[in-house]
């Protein structure tokens, strides 16, 4: 599994695992990072993928000083299964 990037151009978050790719789209804006989607293609799912990909959200927003508001329902449940990212909750 490659690393999460940063996509600005297309507004969202990838990762690519055996050549497909997984994303999570956001918008920004006063300091939040509002993730509006999370995908992964069906052969991937199951395998921990998408949470990589909100562990690079995570880590982005730490790293700008962002706040995360979760709208898409598989970015809210990560919030919440994940306790210690409680203070990046925006």
């Amino acid at each position: 599994m490659s690393e999460v990037r940063d996509n600005p151009a297309q507004s969202r978050f990838e990762v690519e695992v055996e050549g497909q790719l997984a994303l999570a789209d956001y918008r920004r804006g006063g300091g939040k990072l509002m993730i509006t989607h999370v995908e992964t293609p069906p052969a991937l799912q199951g395998q921990g993928v998408a949470a990589k990909l909100m562990d690079g959200v995570v880590e982005a927003a730490r790293a700008e000083g962002a706040k995360i508001v979760p709208i898409c329902g598989y970015a809210a449940a990560y919030m919440r299964r994940h306790k210690e990212h409680a203070d990046l909750l925006g």
